[in-house]
């Protein structure tokens, strides 16, 4: 796929939404921070329903971190994984309290110290809070970028480092929100909606389903 096609596909992307973001509803970075933290092999919506209840309770590092890893729990038990989930929130929010006066670091480095918090959740808090070039690859990205040929990689990080240098620089900040937003609603897993997709004619997917 050559530049003049990536930058169509971002372009009418673009116009579909011309400011997209995480479906994930917070009102700071920390807020942000749990919410990506606990959204891993979870949906948004199951997020948010819990983070409704714990934020108004608890939403800053110190504050989680009096709730205890039990107290957690019991705000974050529909979600999957809740046990290890609220293990390393707990010490997650004892490290910010400690060692950054309870503000969200702004370095990939200091971010996938803290516990629970991986490349990808790194990835969408440096792009999303901070404005950072980022590519955090969940699922939906990475089949969107091997499926439509945006992309492709045999693994999520080779699919990040080719995004990162593939995707024209005026798309790079939301580039993430557009990828994710689409395989969630558009390019699904099973049966992709190609008729209702704005990228159809120069999806190479659809080059091949044409072929078959």
């Amino acid at each position: 796929m050559n530049k003049e096609k990536r930058t169509e596909i971002f372009t009418r992307l673009q116009r579909e939404n011309p400011k997209p973001r995480t479906e994930l509803k917070y009102n700071s970075t920390f807020e942000l921070l749990i919410s990506v933290i606990l959204s891993a092999q979870a949906t948004d919506v199951s997020v948010n329903k819990a983070t409704e209840k714990l934020y108004a309770a608890a939403n800053t590092p110190e504050k989680i971190a009096l709730l205890g890893v039990n107290g957690l729990k019991t705000y974050i038990r529909t979600i999957g994984l809740f046990n290890t989930k609220a293990v390393n929130i707990i010490k997650t929010c004892e490290i910010l309290a400690r060692e950054h006066d309870s503000v969200v670091p702004d370095r990939r480095e200091l971010l996938e110290e803290l516990p629970g918090v991986g490349r990808k959740t790194a990835n969408v808090v440096l792009n999303t809070a901070f404005r950072q070039i980022a590519m955090a690859v969940d699922t939906h990205i990475f089949r969107i970028s091997n499926r439509t040929g945006i992309g492709p990689g045999r693994n999520v990080l080779e699919v990040e480092r080719r995004l990162i240098k593939l995707v024209p620089e005026e798309f790079l900040l939301d580039a993430h929100h557009w990828l994710i937003l689409h395989g969630r609603y558009v390019c699904l897993a099973r049966k992709p909606r190609c008729g209702a997709c704005v990228i159809e004619d120069l999806c190479e997917f659809r080059k091949k389903v044409y072929a078959e």
